[in-house]
């Protein structure tokens, strides 16, 4: 089974991809964490994108899916995948329907988070990371103890280029061009869940699982609900809790099995499962 999560920058894509890939048991595809990462090692591909990357642009089609068609073609990925940020226009769409056929796993469902171009600016705009350790602040939801100096580290803060609110207008203009008539071409296949994103996670998060159990036989999910579990309690169930993320994103020591941190508008969350 494939869940593909689609929304503006900033509406929270990422964050409700972990939380659902733990949930449900999925792998979870990210096609923005893999051009970052390719970018920050200075990969062949790394190099080709920076220049899109950096001004807010979009990288070209052939780039983005050939890179997530081999992830799809490997074979750790038979329990299913949730594929955040792609695909981001029509012809991508269709390239991806193209290849499902052909690997007769058609059966997928989408969830479009939708947010108002303010809430995206806020989140995106605030957002400041450490240039030692990569913590990240936020100026409005988690602003660092001392003026643009990490708390962990003391190093200086910084705005990524594409966090600067002309990029981040420029980004959103180029979604609603390019992106948005997507999810006619989903609502058309009657594959689409609209989901209101304003909102904090966990209603959020409440609300696709709810949607997604109503939506197809093939789609199972754990019987469980979003409450903290009660002791000796055999169902599965999640617990959020705010609290710091460590420097580098690292675990605490101290965690027990099942806890892992996750990050919703730059505050942080503790989930037990």
């Amino acid at each position: 089974m494939m869940i593909i999560l689609m929304g503006a920058p900033g509406v929270g894509k990422g964050t409700q991809a972990k939380v659902l890939c733990a949930k449900l048991k999925l792998r979870h595809i990210s096609t923005g964490e893999s051009l970052r990462q390719a970018i920050k090692e200075n990969t062949s591909l790394g190099s080709q994108v920076r220049q899109y990357v950096e001004s807010g642009r979009l990288v070209p089609d052939q780039l983005i899916t050939r890179m997530v068609i081999e992830r799809l073609s490997r074979n750790d990925l038979k329990s299913g995948c949730i594929l955040d940020g792609f695909p981001r226009n029509t012809q991508q769409a269709r390239d991806l329907d193209k290849f499902l056929s052909a690997k007769i796993t058609s059966a997928y469902m989408v969830i479009y988070l939708d947010a108002s171009e303010k809430t995206l600016i806020q989140r995106l705009s605030g957002r400041r990371l450490c240039k030692k350790c990569q913590a990240v602040f936020h100026l409005v939801n988690m602003p660092p103890k001392k003026d643009m100096r990490c708390d962990f580290c003391g190093a200086e803060l910084y705005q990524r280029p594409d966090d600067k609110e002309e990029t981040i207008k420029n980004r959103l203009r180029i979604y609603q061009e390019q992106t948005a008539p997507v999810i006619d071409y989903y609502a058309k296949q009657n594959r689409l869940l609209h989901i209101d994103a304003n909102r904090e996670l966990k209603p959020v998060l409440k609300e696709c699982l709810k949607l997604l159990k109503g939506r197809g036989n093939h789609i199972r999910l754990p019987k469980s609900d979003l409450s903290p579990a009660r002791a000796g309690s055999g169902s599965r169930k999640i617990c959020l809790k705010f609290c710091p993320l460590p420097p580098n994103g690292g675990v605490p020591p101290t965690a027990a099995k099942g806890i892992f941190f996750l990050k919703e508008r730059d505050d942080f969350y503790k989930v037990r499962l």
